[in-house]
């Protein structure tokens, strides 16, 4: 006899019934797959089909994945263009005492859309205000990158043109934690040279469709990852970005290894970015190396 003799298990979810009982008074964050529909969680699934009325980004989209469980409800649009309109309404509806779920088009609300404003004002009302979590793409590209997660900060979207990107993520390069974004495909090339030039090589993680059919996770540093993905021909689907935080060197770099330094970074780069990439690399005040930088460059 196999001294193994547990017997594999066979899980079956089609057509078994799951109670649902209406949703207590109050607004429910509810957290939606971020692209495995198997992901939803069955608590998930009993407050969409309890709640009195489903809010959501989309109604199209929640409507597919309601109609994927076999959940029917009423549903209303919330999102960035009707949200000054809608959250009033909304707030009478608490006052009146209906149950309603918060669902964005994928993965926790609030993060990344516009439901901190009516959480925040059903709380100052005085309405119960709940969580059902679940999945999260920041949460999950983290745990799956292999980097630093003892600390770590989510900052969402980068701003879309160049320069106002560029002194936004400088205003992130320094700080000493994992650092998550959230970019669009066809703006994930300039953004990640961007982020090579300012944040130095750090090792980083580019995810992908996350969870989905063609989920990809690329580990690179900074630097190499934007010549990798600039070599593709197109460039498709949700992208998640961590970054690992800044790392000083283990031991004090001599004058001399400083200035090497800083003569490579000046080949390619102005004196300002150069200093910069050379005082992240060895943890120097930035000031101190543009002095170095400006002396290099006038011998």
């Amino acid at each position: 006899m196999s001294g193994n003799s547990r017997k594999d298990a066979e899980l079956s979810l089609h057509g078994c019934a799951i109670p649902a009982a209406r949703l207590a008074p109050g607004l429910h964050l509810v957290a939606t797959p971020i692209g495995n529909l198997g992901d939803i969680s069955v608590r998930a699934l009993q407050a969409l089909a309890g709640a009195d009325v489903v809010l959501c980004e989309d109604t199209r989209h929640t409507g597919r994945l309601l109609a994927h469980f076999g959940i029917e409800a009423r549903l209303l649009a919330y999102h960035d263009h009707n949200a000054d309109v809608m959250r009033p309404k909304v707030l009478e509806m608490l006052k009146a005492g209906k149950s309603l779920a918060l669902a964005t088009d994928a993965g926790m609300p609030v993060v990344s859309d516009p439901g901190m404003k009516l959480v925040r004002d059903a709380a100052a009302a005085g309405h119960g205000v709940h969580c059902l979590p679940g999945p999260s793409a920041a949460l999950a590209a983290l745990a799956v990158s292999g980097l630093a997660s003892d600390r770590f900060l989510f900052a969402g979207f980068a701003p879309a043109r160049g320069g106002a990107r560029r002194k936004w993520l400088s205003a992130l390069a320094d700080i000493e934690a994992t650092v998550i974004l959230f970019e669009s495909p066809h703006r994930i090339v300039r953004a990640l040279f961007d982020l090579a030039e300012i944040f130095g090589p750090r090792p980083a993680a580019l995810c992908r469709e996350l969870t989905k059919l063609h989920e990809e996770v690329t580990r690179l540093p900074l630097d190499e990852l934007a010549r990798h993905m600039a070599a593709r021909a197109r460039i498709k689907g949700e992208i998640t970005l961590v970054i690992a935080p800044p790392q000083k060197d283990a031991k004090e770099a001599s004058t001399e290894e400083v200035l090497q330094a800083l003569r490579e970074a000046l080949k390619d780069k102005p004196a300002g970015k150069a200093a910069a990439q050379v005082a992240r690399r060895f943890g120097l005040p930035r000031r101190d190396v543009h002095d170095m930088a400006m002396k290099l460059k006038q011998t």
